[in-house]
């Protein structure tokens, strides 16, 4: 069943997995792989794993002192630290916008626009080495493509911007653009919209509005929708301080080809995932609201009931969506494919399975990646056993005229 990975405001690191019990009901069981510590400068802001086997785990956690440590978890539940080291560039008031483990290293950046690669190795000398790069400040999220060939950043006064990750980090950490520039170069690439240097794409600003007025740029999350053989080429998902939703085509304009205005509800957009279902999206606002976005028209195809308290992460999963909020609980919710056709009524709506009280705030929560044979036979034969079962209930008994008729057995 699910296994979901979180990180608390503490810097506690636990493991939850889910089952269901004889009644169908679901529970939780939790384990704690690394305990947190007194004070909010060890909270973890961003998650990272990558599956180095069929039974060990990498788990990468980013803190709000700017370290970051990595574990090895295995099929037991034991977790050992292998790796860890500090970016010095983050700044106070700063924090990490992003996270990615992949088989080159892992990847790291700051809302100041410290981006940092690190490979490591296992060999008896530490085996860690670091490629740095400089982006722009005031970044509010950083995601890497699924191919990892290219990586997006958006933020405060800063449009969705599309770069080649491998040049970027060859450029070396002076040259992209960031606080390094001195103003007058600034101020020129601002009024030129020149790229920096090995940026592939960036977005354009809105029109003015009715006044004429300039309209402020204020992301606030970002997410790819889908992977790219062609770095040209991104589909791109884009949550404003507005409450709008914007989705980009690096090959068709630099504006968005769709602007859903007020998805969400109380405040800005606060997370955004793609889901692992055909055109789903998962979106928060600054509220309690968690929605299934429908991709083909960005309307809302329902939404989860109970939560007090604004998502800090989302973790999609097959067939199950995690959730952590600021009331200290962890959600699992159950979700379900889209209408075939655009527009059609959704019959089935995801739910709240279960909640967990965690005791401290959690920050990031990510899925192992594992897909267990319970989960991927849950969705299918389940309506018909359920009826099976009530048929087996059924005694055969004859009515008046000679006919076979089914009556339900009394349980005792």
């Amino acid at each position: 069943m699910p296994r979901f990975f979180t990180g608390d405001a503490l810097g506690a690191i636990k493991t939850v997995d889910y089952s269901q019990n004889g009644s169908k009901e679901w529970t939780s069981s939790t384990k704690v792989l690394f305990q947190g510590q007194e004070g909010k400068n060890k909270a973890i802001q961003k998650l990272a794993l990558s599956a180095e086997d069929d039974s060990n785990t990498l788990l990468a956690a980013v803190r709000a002192d700017g370290s970051t440590n990595v574990f090895t978890v295995n099929s037991e539940l034991e977790c050992e630290e292998q790796w860890q080291w500090k970016e010095t560039r983050l700044r106070d008031g700063q924090k990490f916008v992003g996270a990615a483990y992949t088989s080159t290293g892992v990847y790291s950046c700051t809302s100041n626009g410290a981006l940092r690669l690190t490979k490591l190795s296992r060999e008896a000398d530490g085996g860690l080495h670091s490629e740095l790069a400089a982006l722009p400040m005031r970044l509010a999220e950083w995601r890497l493509a699924p191919n990892q060939q290219t990586f997006a950043y958006a933020g405060d006064e800063v449009e969705l911007s599309v770069w080649d990750t491998e040049r970027a980090f060859s450029a070396g950490p002076q040259e992209a653009g960031s606080s390094k520039n001195n103003d007058s170069e600034s101020k020129k690439r601002k009024r030129s919209e020149q790229l920096l240097s090995n940026e592939i794409w960036r977005a354009k600003n809105l029109p003015n509005d009715t006044l004429n007025l300039r309209q402020p740029v204020r992301n606030t999350a970002i997410t790819y929708l889908q992977p790219s053989a062609s770095t040209s080429q991104q589909h791109l998902l884009v949550g404003t301080q507005f409450g709008d939703v914007r989705r980009y085509d690096t090959r068709a304009a630099r504006r968005p080809v769709e602007n859903w205005k007020g998805v969400a509800k109380v405040g800005a957009v606060g997370v955004i995932e793609k889901g692992l279902s055909e055109h789903e999206i998962f979106v928060s606002d600054r509220g309690c609201n968690l929605f299934a976005l429908d991709l083909r028209n960005g309307k809302v195809a329902y939404g989860y009931k109970g939560l007090a308290g604004a998502v800090t992460s989302i973790a999609p999963s097959p067939s199950f969506v995690a959730s952590g909020a600021d009331d200290r609980f962890l959600r699992l919710h159950s979700t379900f494919s889209l209408p075939s056709a655009v527009g059609e009524q959704q019959e089935q709506k995801g739910d709240v399975l279960d909640k967990l009280y965690m005791k401290v705030t959690p920050t990031a929560v990510v899925w192992d990646g594992k897909v267990s044979a319970a989960i991927s036979e849950s969705g299918e034969g389940s309506d018909e056993e359920a009826d099976d079962d009530v048929w087996e209930e059924m005694e055969d008994v004859e009515s008046d005229d000679g006919r076979t008729e089914r009556k339900k057995s009394k349980k005792t």
